[in-house]
């Protein structure tokens, strides 16, 4: 069967449509179970973050499942969207598909080369699928291979060295702008990972004037707590908040903007000529693109970090030849796991049908010597199990091994035992196995 992503990240869409796209965590296990519904659609798996949604999918059939594909994403949530979101998405398939999302797993797809978010957001994207039962057999030998290449890539290169993040990287934008952090006066909004992050990353660079505004005011209480600086504020405050500082740091889940012209305009009022720098790290936005028009108001989007990470993240290209060996490595495996599928229906059979005989065989002859002893009984029917198990062993052994180096030739060998040994695969174990053969040697479309 066909292994397609469909997809766009930050590499061919810019934020204003990436987040036409965007789905909450809240939505993501009901998009999971609609995904599953389309009838070319066998198995899927959705990645989600701030720079990509990707679906990572096995098809029934090529053509129309990526086109299932396509109209899932635009009947689930974006309907409405007038934007031509096919010319920003890419097609992935077979051995492009899995390299892919082994780059993606190990950093190397990153706006950020190495972040360490990304791995934990494969596997979040991972646990959402097997709790949505959209996961099959071979997606989760995929993203298992692809959360091991990760681990492997931070673990045994420097990929991830110096810890980088979109938080952090807005945070040097900001120092870039304003010079120092030190006796500015700093908001951050939204208490989530990234909101964290940032909140901490503030302190090391020695601010000590900083607010925190979140959803709950619980969670904003908690985080300020583990900080020992600071203060939570309550949503409705949020005017006042901006009035009081230098630097707006922002990454909200919300599906709409959390800073408006009209909130961030009176929040200016009163402030004389003192400016105000807005980082907005959320995707959806959480900024109305308007708010930088106003005057004394700078903002950055996630797209405004690009320059600054190719200047930060020199140092980590040394370890991207490291890490593409390791994503060969895994890539490897994986196929030869994917290929080795031809032999399964044939094996399987074959190993069925040997028991069976041998077990009515074993059976018969017990009832006509009824007089063996029990252990005499155990040692007949151990043989009769070892027996089998040498006679086929060299068979489904040459079989593997021919699925791994020759599928087509496997799937040929597979036939010919069918016909021999007279397994009688049901006609849909055949089609499913030359489909796979055929999903192997798919050329992929542009």
């Amino acid at each position: 069967m066909p292994l397609v992503c469909l997809g766009l990240s930050h590499h061919t869409a810019p934020v204003e449509v990436r987040e036409r796209h965007a789905f909450p965590t809240y939505k993501m296990s009901e998009a999971l179970s609609a995904l599953r519904d389309y009838p070319a659609v066998r198995e899927a798996v959705m990645l989600q973050t701030c720079n990509r949604l990707e679906i990572y999918a096995e098809l029934e059939d090529y053509e129309a499942g990526v086109d299932q594909l396509k109209a899932f994403l635009r009947n689930f949530r974006h309907g409405a969207v007038s934007i031509d979101m096919s010319s920003y998405m890419y097609t992935l398939l077979g051995s492009q598909a899995v390299d892919h999302l082994l780059r993606v797993a190990t950093g190397l797809d990153s706006m950020l080369i190495g972040e360490a978010e990304i791995l934990g957001q494969v596997k979040e994207a991972y646990i959402q699928a097997q709790r949505a039962h959209s996961l099959g057999k071979t997606l989760h030998a995929l993203f298992r291979e692809a959360l091991n290449a990760g681990k492997a890539a931070r673990s045994h290169t420097g990929i991830s060295g110096e810890s980088t993040s979109v938080a952090t990287a807005g945070i040097e934008l900001a120092k870039q702008r304003l010079g120092t952090l030190i006796g500015k006066s700093v908001l951050v909004v939204g208490a989530g990972k990234m909101g964290s992050l940032a909140a901490r990353r503030l302190r090391l660079e020695g601010c000590t004037e900083l607010m925190l505004a979140n959803r709950s005011h619980v969670k904003a209480r908690q985080v300020v707590a583990g900080l020992g600086i600071g203060e939570a504020v309550e949503m409705p405050d949020l005017v006042e908040a901006i009035r009081r500082a230098d630097i707006v740091v922002t990454s909200t889940g919300a599906a709409h903007f959390v800073l408006t012209k009209e909130n961030v305009e009176a929040a200016m009022d009163g402030r004389a000529d003192r400016p105000l720098f807005i980082v907005d790290i959320a995707v959806p936005r959480d900024v109305e693109p308007e708010v930088g028009h106003l005057d004394n108001v700078g903002l950055a989007d996630i797209d405004a970090l690009k320059g600054l990470v190719e200047i930060t993240l020199e140092h980590r290209r040394a370890a991207i030849p490291l890490v593409e060996e390791i994503i060969a490595e895994h890539s490897e495996r994986f196929a030869q796991w994917h290929q080795s599928r031809v032999a399964i229906p044939v094996v399987a059979s074959l190993v069925q049908k040997a028991e069976s005989i041998r077990s009515a065989e074993v059976e018969r002859l017990l009832a006509r010597c009824p007089e063996l002893s029990e252990r005499e009984r155990m040692l007949i029917t151990g043989a009769s199990l070892t027996i089998i198990s040498k006679l086929l062993h060299s068979v489904v052994t040459r079989l593997r091994e021919r699925a791994t180096a020759n599928h087509a030739e496997a799937l040929t060998f597979a036939e010919i035992l069918d016909d021999l040994f007279d397994l009688r695969l049901r006609a849909e174990e055949r089609a499913a196995a030359r489909a796979e053969v055929a999903a192997l040697d798919y050329s992929p479309h542009a």
